[in-house]
């Protein structure tokens, strides 16, 4: 039972983990691109910082893969 409770709990941390980041993601690209289409001169400066910021949130979506890949491979 251990080992289903394990991959159940994978699952879940995979599927709750990396729902706030895609729609962190989505947010801050979109926002981005009404940004350089108010102000296309500073376009470097956006996306520069956009990329900054989406490599922040995808690094919570990183975690939870490592911890649903500890959960799957820690569990025998």
């Amino acid at each position: 039972w251990a080992r289903v409770a394990s991959y159940l709990a994978a699952g879940i941390c995979m599927g709750v983990g990396s729902l706030g980041p895609s729609i962190g993601q989505g947010y801050t690209g979109g926002k981005a691109c009404e940004a350089i289409g108010r102000k296309p001169e500073s376009a470097g400066s956006i996306v520069r910082t956009m990329i900054t910021a989406m490599a922040i949130t995808e690094s919570s979506a990183i975690y939870a893969f490592i911890i649903s890949m500890l959960l799957v491979f820690a569990v025998r």
